[in-house]
């Protein structure tokens, strides 16, 4: 495989931005899974039209990227693949750790808080309602509860990557085609992975956050190999300044928000499809996919990031990043707790900086 670029970058020094921000969105993700609390007014979702899932997504494609794509170089590639899987067997029995220990919180929080209401809400209450349906749809991934969910769309991820990281070591633009052709088709027809007792689908959509996942895998491969995905062009940064400009008055300014959401009913109202005229988490819809590419391309064009990350102040969201996955199991059941403590204490400052601070 000699038409295939130089493996330039191996002995590069790790980059700590990929550490530091994966870090930060774990930070923002705990906070904005204990909702109520001043401190969620903070987080990133106030400011824009993405939120810290999206960032968490996209730097776990540049992280695969980085990590697995010298071993799709050349065959024999079961090596590779069979590393990539076993990391996607974690995820899976992650998920399923993660969501015993949601349903014992939930339990614990009735028989020694008092309130029961966490069996009632983030499809706990199925178990209740439909058992049967419950136990056959969790290890099958059909059912899946509320702020515990992110890692089957991710596993999905993973499981695709062997294929995804042949092609992007290849055919980078066939890759970057076929994933915006299916993001673009699963927004337009709806499209979703099946749930069980439930209908409907997941909601984490692998068929459409893909898109984010792939956008990072691409970038992690050429980092990799030494260079850029997307240049460094002036006109560009300006273009995404324009964008995160317009998200941010679309998110806090009611006069401008009330009026791009008025403009994108009445699109609707006259013919044009849903996919383009809402802002959907699940779908990953436009406005949320071009804010966190603009974001994230501003990011990674200042020289000031790289030496910020590298400073002593960002070491402890580095240390959160290199260790991301129990991290966020452990922070997100930490938050289901939060949840639940909230429920019984008295509502300030005082409550809402025990829970958040203590936890972090």
């Amino acid at each position: 495989m000699s038409d295939l670029p130089v493996d330039r970058a191996v002995r590069a020094p790790r980059d700590l931005r990929l550490d530091v921000f994966r870090g930060l969105c774990l930070v923002m993700i705990f906070i904005n899974h204990v909702p109520g609390t001043v401190y969620e007014n903070f987080t990133n979702r106030n400011f824009g039209l993405s939120d810290a899932a999206e960032g968490f997504v996209l730097m776990s494609g540049v992280a695969a990227g980085l990590a697995y794509s010298p071993l799709f170089r050349k065959a024999p590639y079961w090596p590779g693949i069979g590393r990539v899987w076993y990391r996607t067997w974690t995820l899976y029995l992650v998920h399923l750790l993660m969501m015993a220990w949601a349903l014992a919180i939930a339990a614990g929080a009735a028989l020694w808080l008092g309130t029961s209401h966490a069996l009632h809400v983030n499809e706990v209450q199925v178990f209740l309602r439909e058992p049967l349906g419950f136990l056959v749809g969790v290890p099958l991934l059909t059912h899946q509860l509320g702020y515990v969910n992110i890692l089957p769309m991710y596993a999905v991820m993973l499981f695709f990557a062997p294929a995804m990281l042949w092609l992007a070591l290849r055919r980078p633009g066939l890759l970057a085609g076929l994933s915006l052709l299916l993001w673009f088709l699963t927004g337009l027809f709806e499209w979703n992975m099946p749930a069980f007792p439930n209908p409907g689908g997941w909601f984490f959509n692998p068929l459409a956050w893909q898109v984010i996942f792939v956008t990072g895998l691409l970038t992690g491969v050429a980092m990799r190999q030494g260079h850029r995905l997307v240049p460094v062009r002036r006109w560009m940064q300006w273009a995404a300044g324009a964008v995160l400009l317009v998200a941010l008055l679309w998110a806090r300014v009611p006069a401008v928000g009330d009026t791009l959401n008025h403009l994108m009913w009445l699109a609707n109202q006259n013919g044009v499809d849903r996919f383009f005229t809402i802002t959907d988490k699940t779908y990953v819809t436009w406005p949320r996919l071009f804010h966190i590419l603009a974001l994230a391309y501003l990011l990674s064009t200042w020289d000031w990031v790289r030496g910020a990350c590298g400073s002593a102040a960002a070491a402890p969201l580095a240390l959160l990043g290199r260790n991301a996955l129990p991290v966020f199991a452990a922070g997100s059941l930490l938050a289901l707790l939060c949840q639940s403590v909230n429920q019984v204490a008295p509502p300030g400052l005082a409550v809402d900086s025990l829970l958040i601070l203590g936890g972090l």
